[in-house]
């Protein structure tokens, strides 16, 4: 696992932080009072991430933990699963219809997701590896809500591990819709009243973090994560980039985001 240590980019506390906490902190800060937001049923990093911006800059967003549909759980110590009984200390609990509706129906403002493969155009494979459907070389833990992001008001893409077998350039199968074929595709889907939301606006790796050019809708790189170079990335992406010719370092966790993430991680989860 790849640590980054303070001292490399200035007076922050003396302990180093784990890249999931980064990641976590990076997500929070894309969060804004009053929204919704829906997170995937194993993500521990996204539901980290809602909460921490519950208690600094969001405290009236709703979040939804997807598996267990305990609406804004209070998480205190963090669990690895949403089905842990434990996150059942919440305001509400959906039923999976409910859950799936709110989805589909665009009451949903963002959704925190990721996936065995997520390709150049933001379309994220959760379901299969392999050309063969009926006999994948992996079979991933599927769909439940995810055909329905078009719908939603923004995604952001998290993935933990960025590698060229899962930053590809077209995934094997097309679980969650990105930006389809690239932009005149997206364009047309648009027109025609298929999808509703403006798609994925960021993903967010342990290496970078990247968006999506306006027009082609293909990935661009946006900054980097303190210790990494922009070679690394390109590197580890299974397709080319847009480069931009000035990349910043990723805005590493304030003392005080920090704090209060472990105070919601007490067991060290992330």
């Amino acid at each position: 696992m790849m640590r980054v240590t303070f001292e490399e980019i200035g007076p922050r506390p003396d302990k180093a932080y784990h890249i999931e906490e980064l990641i976590a902190v990076v997500m929070s800060r894309q969060l804004r009072n009053g929204e919704t937001v829906g997170t995937g049923a194993g993500s521990a990093v996204a539901r980290a991430a809602c909460r921490l911006a519950q208690l600094r800059q969001a405290p009236d967003l709703t979040f939804v933990a997807g598996g267990s549909g305990a609406v804004n759980p209070y998480l205190e110590p963090l669990t690895a699963s949403s089905c842990d009984y434990s996150n059942l200390d919440c305001e509400a609990v959906l039923t999976a219809a409910d859950l799936l509706s709110s989805v589909a129906s665009g009451r949903v403002d963002l959704f925190f997701y990721g996936g065995l493969q997520v390709d150049k155009f933001g379309n994220v494979n959760l379901s299969l590896l392999g050309n063969d459907p009926a006999h994948p070389k992996l079979r991933g833990p599927g769909s439940a809500a995810l055909p329905f992001l078009s719908l939603v008001g923004r995604g952001i893409i998290f993935m933990t591990n960025h590698h060229p077998r899962s930053f590809v350039d077209k995934v094997d199968f097309r679980t969650a819709p990105g930006f389809l074929e690239g932009g005149e595709s997206w364009h047309t889907a648009q027109i025609a009243g298929l999808v509703q939301g403006v798609g994925p606006v960021l993903v967010i790796s342990n290496l970078a973090v990247l968006d999506f050019e306006e027009e082609s809708k293909a990935m661009r790189l946006v900054s980097v994560h303190p210790g990494v170079t922009v070679e690394q990335v390109k590197a580890a992406t299974g397709f080319e980039l847009i480069i931009p010719e000035i990349v910043p370092t990723t805005l590493p966790p304030a003392q005080e985001e920090l704090r209060i993430l472990r105070e919601i991680d007490s067991k060290g989860l992330l």
